[in-house]
């Protein structure tokens, strides 16, 4: 009872007009940074870290929480209207909201990812208030072994990913993990297929690389088709009442929602695994567990709601390990444990004692947040949609320059922008050969960490044969070899239907 009374009165504080205001500037701005591709919510809280000195740490704090919310959100937008996604998290948002864009739902696209963003961080929230330390504890049970078990379990998804062809899936996967051994080897630091080149010893720095492969491929098969004289398609826009879908539509959509608020969460409690990887978890595993699932791909709902449900979940679960363990769940909450610390605040158990005002400030600031974020984009459907109207000719410029300017800023090296240009190639190669880019995304974002846990596991365990005594990790490991299994048994019952097919004909 003495939480709800604490959440009570801080929500009193946060929804006093000053606080208000400031918020709501935040989740905007925070909103345009993750809309842009190459800007990103990291950027966003970075560049307004040093505007909390002149604030009071609950203001301050609050104004973070308020731009990270924002900043996760937006890259819906220029997912599904532009097949760009804003953020690394928005990642598989492209696979099913552009298509729903390009037959003319974009509204209502917009609409699910918009009400299944606020649902997925409220739910979280809701785990984080109420529930934070007993979950912290269960977290700092997953030794490296165990993360290691869910990344192997994570790059098995390869399979269900590979649509059409389990060998392009493969080797488009292959070529993934292959760009994320580039530079130094964790732990020893051993440079590979560095070629002599300084800049690769860092390796392949993620947003270039989700840039180059998304964006750039995007323009240059847009610049192709203009350069054939081929006319580009114009794409209609449906009329669209309130956010698009029908209260049917919603009810079918809650258990798909639940299923990825829980796996948003749960990424996000353990720290470095992040956004990105848990919306790429959700869809695949709403594809397995879909009755429609070769739709997926062609503008299913479900593909987006799975989505954005689950990486804005991930902002609630990340928050966690931050203030009851004082470790950040991901680089956005690692920028906030600066924000603590520029207000003499250390995180931590004694967080809550200490400064439990200042803890269910937060709390009250992240619901306040939310809400904020669904009613600004909500106004916002109708002029986003304008987008989908504005000539190529003249977006796709304009989308280069951006892309060119958000991969330098990233490390501020001319490097970043070369590297679009590569990614930008390989993604336009993928869509001439017919290949699909989610394995290649998948295995790039987790190839490093597999390497990482793997490593320290046999450090702290001697061998991998010990890893077979942590129970998580049997059932994470099991759990790989059944969907690795179950695919190559669809595949082949698909292509013995294909052949017997071909045969009466």
């Amino acid at each position: 009872m003495e939480a709800f009374g604490l959440l009570g009165q801080a929500l009193v504080r946060v929804c006093a007009p000053s606080s208000l205001l400031l918020m709501a500037a935040g989740v905007a701005v925070g909103i345009i940074f993750g809309s842009i591709p190459g800007l990103s919510a990291a950027m966003a809280v970075a560049l307004f870290l040093p505007l909390t000195f002149s604030l009071d740490p609950s203001m301050g704090l609050n104004l973070l929480v308020a731009v990270y919310i924002g900043g996760i959100s937006g890259g819906l937008i220029s997912a599904i209207l532009l097949n760009m996604p804003g953020t690394a998290s928005s990642i598989a948002t492209c696979f099913d909201g552009h298509p729903m864009a390009q037959r003319g739902d974009a509204g209502k696209a917009l609409g699910y990812g918009i009400v299944f963003s606020f649902l997925g961080s409220v739910f979280s929230f809701i785990i984080l208030t109420f529930a934070a330390p007993p979950i912290a504890g269960i977290a700092l049970k997953f030794t490296p072994v165990e993360n290691f078990g869910i990344c192997i379990f994570a790059l098995t998804m390869v399979a269900v990913l590979a649509s059409g062809s389990m060998l392009k899936g493969v080797l488009s996967g292959m070529l993934g993990l292959m760009v994320a051994m580039v530079g130094m080897a964790p732990i020893d630091g051993i440079a590979r297929f560095t070629f002599g080149n300084r800049n690769l010893l860092a390796g392949f720095d993620t947003l270039p690389t989700l840039i180059g492969i998304f964006a750039i491929s995007e323009i240059l098969a847009t610049a192709e088709k203009m350069g054939s004289g081929k006319a580009l398609e114009t794409v209609k826009v449906n009329k669209i009442k309130g956010f698009g879908f029908t209260w049917a539509e919603f009810v079918y959509q809650i258990p798909n929602a639940i299923r990825s608020a829980l796996i948003g969460t749960g990424i996000g409690i353990l720290p470095g695994i992040g956004g990105s990887t848990s919306g790429m978890l959700s869809y695949v595993t709403a594809k397995n567990m879909s009755k429609h699932p070769d739709e997926f791909g062609k503008g299913c709902p479900d593909g987006v709601v799975a989505t954005e449900t689950a990486n804005n979940a991930t902002i609630g679960g990340a928050m966690i390990p931050l203030l009851v363990l004082g470790i950040p769940g991901d680089g956005v909450t690692a920028m906030m444990l600066g924000g603590f610390l520029i207000h003499g605040l250390s995180t931590g158990p004694l967080l809550f004692v200490k400064s439990s005002d200042i803890v269910y400030g937060i709390f009250a600031a992240c619901m306040v947040c939310s809400l904020l974020m669904l009613l600004i984009e909500f106004f916002g459907i109708k002029v986003f949609v304008q987008a989908l109207r504005i000539p190529k000719h003249i977006l796709m410029p304009f989308i280069l320059v951006l892309c060119s300017v958000g991969a330098y800023a990233t490390n501020n090296k001319i490097f970043d922008v070369q590297s679009i240009l590569l990614f930008g190639l390989i993604g336009y190669l993928f869509v001439k050969f017919k290949m699909s880019s989610s394995p290649f995304v998948l295995c790039f974002l987790i190839g490093k960490m597999v390497e990482t846990y793997l490593r320290r596991g046999l450090m702290q365990y001697k061998s991998f044969g010990a890893f077979f005594k942590r129970p998580i990790f049997d059932v994470f490991f099991a759990l790989a070899i059944f969907i690795v299994v179950w695919s190559v048994y669809k595949e082949m019952k698909l292509n013995r239907r294909k052949m017997m097919g071909e045969a009466k004909l």
